[in-house]
């Protein structure tokens, strides 16, 4: 019975996990399925309890097999789709309860089991924003100290066999917790302070002491090794630097713990603490971490303001840091041979000072008052006097480094107890060569100082040696002399009392002991200081005594907000939750369950509500699965097809957002169904325009180009809404602009296509200046600065960042650029589309051109897609996709001549047999730049398609040129080429001689101007440069 009681608890634990990872339907069955695993292993908050219908036996729920998995499930499918309606309806911190519990279940061990599990669940995920919210609370709710214990003492419930592996799993989680972040995060600037490398480091360094202090009791042989391990991956991801960082940014482990090292170690009486210092670094797997840890040690003591200074505060300072070193290093003994290694390689193989060697010297003589330790001593000794004594050293090193290496040798002789070893190193061979050698020197201040250890080695030894050479202040005398007026009195035998002032050392930042209590609240005392009243001679500034007001006072934001809430002030009105599902969306936008209701008021609800979360919902979606891919066709229809029939506020706005958001996020399924339902005859005008701009903000988007602000979202300046007339008051300019004002100031298409055109004919006119006498004699006599120097961004990456980030390769999934999907996607299909829908339009035209008049088909009618103010939009369009796909690999060979020839027959061919006819009197010029006879009926071309056209061969040659500098243009559709210059130069000159465009006049003539001058420019910037390759292949 209870082995089927145990596989049907299996069951249901596996149901749960399973069921997380599919979508759920609705919030409350969400809850219920969070709520259940909490529930059995007692970490469900109270408030939670009432959705725990379903629970789960305790034995059931094994948190090293299955948290994993629901952690797992929970970043990567219930978060990313639920987390603002939980954060709404406050039940977020269920979710979190997974991932880091809350203060009221900190004490269990199933708590930290669940954070010791969500630092491997989390950084072996692909990072995202939510995940680092939860790094960031999980790192400081349940630091490194608090994770030890787990897997370090009784009833953690984790296998003791694999304690050792799952300590390394943690640690390397918790050391690498910055760099993933970081990688994650790029050039953003908003890391959590808390995530960022030199205050994370900081933190796990203060935790890494409290976790020394608090092990000081237990010092067994697994508890050692796994804080020994810690040190030494800190030590590889640089937190032990050689010397004291400069920046905040630079992390510090003794700048982060010596304040808490010192106040523990003045406190530790049973000297327990300092025994597993000494232990520990006796217990690091390498030498070279000791060596770095030694370094980084040394570096960070106090320094000595005045080195070589006798006072009794400075003594003290120097004992109090050997002290220091004392009770964490231990004694130096020839039994503990690595440390002593170490300690010779780091002593003597860097540049210290004076200071340095008094602090080294106290240490090993033992730095307690009347008390030597005469074999550390001895091991000192011998070292120095081998590097004082090596020709070498004598002849290459600096000053400095004479200076410290012979004050360490006299300081660690002078600490001897009789007998002093002072006899046999007077005898020593090798040292009186060296002092010969130090004699002959050329730089009199290392010759004093082999003349000075010559003294002072002979007075110990109880011999005479005067040199009588210490008088003055040049050439090192007065360095000798404060060095001998040191060495008379030892800094260990000094009172350690004296001045107190330097207990703590001056460089060192302000510390606290950390402990795992919650940090108490500070309370601050505010003063508030009234100024005195008195006469104010401006009187302007007083105001009247009125009586209180009898009305009561208006409600608060918050109010208004508990007053919107009230369930009594809503009966009768269905609540419309919010989708969080992309199917879920569509059926708002586009029911497809049967007819819709009656109710208005709910109608429009649903659609203000889709389109509230559109955007948002479908750029969450774009990397997670295959769901915004399946749901993708049936938006683009609902959205497209919306009308605003409730007058909802920004509406065109969210809609327009959503497009584009779905063209961003989803090009290869998004950009065919716009493009398909475009040249469908169902939608209007102002429908199709906005299909258009989101095929062109979502391909700029994709192509990472600047993207601007939608309609209606910025106002533009005053200077763009053009008036025939003086300016209105602007209420009432607001009053009276209508919707074509408003379309045409805020078309964000037109926008952008002036701006590339701009750019692009400026790129010609230094090649054109050339052409110019009298422009090349006036650049030629003014001085101006060259433009081939150019300086570069700070923050621009480097090619070295660059290189590094293609060599570490992919860290998230690819995000796709416009030019893998501009050709086969966007570009081609949108032109063979056109020509299709052109065919057929002319194929039903002359069907009906033999019946009357009022019978015959036009395709270029008002709102349809031939007609001049929506064909203009859609040359627009292509331009500003031609432009950003400019680096696709299909561009010379398909999309350029594709484009040009598309722009060719727009500007030039009739598309219909009624176009121009109802205006034949308004232009003398048709789309050949033609002008026709008086009263003669032509079809014309408007100015605003005209302009289209010319502006998108402009763009196409401008490109070509860049490119490969017109070759393919040039040699392989030699005829386009020509026929597009002779077009726009038989319109410039049509314009030029005051020829009449339908539409034009103006701001539009001015750019039809600009246009076919600038096309007519590439076009002979291009022939020239491959004239004579034309000519051949001709």
């Amino acid at each position: 019975m209870s082995a089927e009681y145990n596989d049907a608890a299996l069951v249901q634990i596996r149901d749960v996990i399973a069921r997380l990872q599919s979508p759920v339907q609705d919030l409350p069955t969400l809850l219920s399925l969070l709520a259940a695993p909490l529930g059995s292993i007692a970490l469900l908050p109270p408030r939670f309890r009432k959705y725990d219908v379903s629970p789960i036996p305790s034995q059931a729920f094994n948190i090293p097999r299955h948290a994993p998995l629901l952690q797992r499930a929970l970043l990567e499918h219930v978060i990313p789709v639920w987390e603002r309606m939980l954060m709404q309806e406050d039940a977020y911190d269920l979710v979190e309860q997974y991932f880091c519990p809350d203060a009221m279940s900190f004490a269990s061990p199933a708590a930290r089991q669940l954070a010791l599990y969500a630092y491997s669940t989390i950084l072996s995920s692909t990072l995202t924003d939510h995940s680092v919210r939860l790094l960031a609370k999980l790192t400081k709710a349940y630091p490194i100290d608090v994770l030890h214990p787990i897997l370090f003492s009784d009833g953690h419930g984790v296998p003791l066999g694999r304690h050792s592996v799952t300590w390394e799993d943690c640690v390397r989680n918790v050391v690498a917790v910055p760099a993933k972040v970081a990688n994650y995060m790029a050039e953003r600037r908003d890391i959590p302070p808390v995530l960022q490398l030199g205050p994370y480091f900081a933190e796990v360094s203060k935790r890494t002491e409290n976790l020394i202090h608090s092990s000081r009791t237990e010092r067994s042989q697994d508890r050692v090794s796994s804080i020994a391990y810690l040190l030494a991956k800190l030590v590889n991801v640089g937190v032990f630097p050689t010397s004291i960082p400069s920046s905040p940014a630079q992390p510090s482990f003794f700048q982060a713990t010596l304040p808490a090292i010192r106040s523990r170690l003045l406190q530790d009486e049973d000297g327990h603490y300092s025994r597993l210092w000494v232990t520990i670094f006796a217990s690091l797997p390498s030498s070279l971490t000791l060596r770095s840890i030694l370094t980084s040690l040394f570096s960070h003591l106090a320094p000595i303001p005045k080195p070589l200074e006798t006072s009794p505060s400075i003594r003290a300072l120097v004992a109090r840091e050997a002290v220091l070193l004392r009770r964490l290093l231990g004694p130096l003994k020839k039994d503990s041979s690595e440390l002593v290694d170490c300690f010779s390689a780091v002593a003597l193989g860097r540049n210290w000072d004076e200071g340095h060697a008094r602090i080294l010297a106290c240490w090993v003589a033992g730095a307690e008052k009347e008390s030597r330790d005469r074999e550390g001593l001895r091991i000192l000794l011998d070292q120095v006097v081998d590097l004082w004594t090596d020709a070498d050293h004598i002849r290459h090193s600096l000053l400095s480094q004479h200076h410290y290496v012979t004050s360490l040798l006299l300081l660690s002789l002078s600490y001897f107890p009789p007998p002093s070893p002072a006899h046999d190193l007077a005898l020593s061979p090798s040292l009186v060569k060296s002092i010969s050698t130090y004699i002959s020197h050329l730089d009199p201040s290392v010759r004093r100082c082999g003349m000075l250890v010559a003294e002072e080695v002979a007075r110990a030894a109880g011999k005479e040696l005067n040199f009588g050479d210490w008088e003055g202040d040049d050439q090192g005398r007065v360095w000798c002399r404060q060095l001998q007026e040191l060495i008379r009195a030892c800094d260990a035998d000094v009172d350690q009392t004296t001045d107190p002032d330097f207990a703590a050392p001056a460089n060192a930042e302000k510390s606290t002991v950390v402990t795992d209590a919650p940090p108490a609240p500070t309370q601050t005392k505010v003063t508030v200081e009234s100024l005195p009243s008195g006469y104010d001679s401006d009187d302007s500034l007083t105001g009247y005594a009125s009586p209180a007001s009898s009305r009561s006072a208006s409600p608060t934001p918050s109010e208004l907000e508990e007053i919107e809430r009230d369930p009594t002030l809503r009966v009768g009105m269905k609540k419309v939750p919010r989708p969080v599902y992309l199917a879920q969306l569509g059926e708002l936008i586009r029911p497809t369950s049967g007819l819709q209701s009656g109710d208005e008021q709910l109608q429009a609800t649903k659609i203000e509500v889709a389109l509230e979360v559109a955007e948002e919902l479908i750029r969450r979606k774009s990397g997670y699965g295959t769901e915004l891919e399946e749901n993708a066709v049936n938006l683009v229809h609902g959205l497209v097809g919306l009308q605003d029939n409730y007058e909802l506020e920004g509406f065109d706005q969210k809609r327009q957002a959503a497009l584009n958001a779905l063209v961003a996020c989803c090009p290869r399924k998004a950009a065919p169904s716009i493009i398909e339902e475009f040249f469908r005859n169902q939608y209007s005008t102002d429908q199709r325009f906005v299909m258009l701009n989101a095929l062109a903000l979502g391909a700029r988007e994709l192509a990472s180009l600047p993207v601007p602000e939608l309609p209606g979202r910025k106002a533009l300046p005053d200077e763009k809404i053009a008036f025939p007339s003086k300016r209105l008051p602007p209420a009432q300019h607001k009053k009276y602009l209508t919707a074509g004002d408003r379309m045409r100031t805020n078309d964000p298409v037109n926008l952008l296509l002036a701006g590339i055109s701009q750019q692009a004919i400026d790129k010609g006119r230094e090649a054109t200046a050339d052409k110019v006498p009298q422009l090349v004699r006036e650049r030629n006599l003014r001085i101006r600065p060259s433009s081939k120097v150019t300086e570069v961004p700070n923050n621009a990456p480097s090619a070295r960042a660059a290189l590094m980030r293609q060599l570490a390769g992919p860290q998230h999934p690819k995000r796709t650029t416009f030019t893998e999907v501009a050709a086969e996607f966007f570009i081609c299909p949108f032109i063979n589309r056109f020509w299709v829908f052109l065919r057929d339009e002319q194929t039903r035209e002359a069907r009906t051109a033999n019946q009357p008049v009022l019978h015959r088909y036009r395709g270029a009618g008002t709102g349809l897609v031939l007609s001049a103010l929506v064909l203009g939009r859609f040359l627009e369009t292509l331009a500003v996709l031609v432009h950003a796909a400019r680096n696709a690999r299909e561009w010379l060979a398909v999309i350029a001549p594709d484009a040009l020839e598309l722009a060719i027959t727009l500007g030039t061919r009739p598309l219909s047999r009624g176009e121009g006819a109802d205006d034949p009197a308004d232009s003398d010029l048709d789309g050949n730049g033609n002008a026709g006879l008086p009263g003669e009926s032509k079809q014309t071309k408007e100015a605003t398609l005209l302009t289209a056209a010319l502006e998108l061969a402009l763009i196409v040659l401008d490109a070509s040129l860049d490119l490969d500098g017109g070759r393919s243009l040039g040699l392989e559709h030699t005829a386009l080429l020509l026929g597009t210059g002779e077009w726009a130069g038989k319109v410039l000159s049509a314009v030029e001689e005051g020829a009449k465009v339908l539409g034009g006049g103006g701001a539009q003539e001015v750019r039809l101007r600009r246009a076919a001058a600038g096309v007519l420019l590439k076009v002979d910037e291009l022939s020239s440069r491959w004239r004579r390759s034309m000519i051949e292949v001709g």
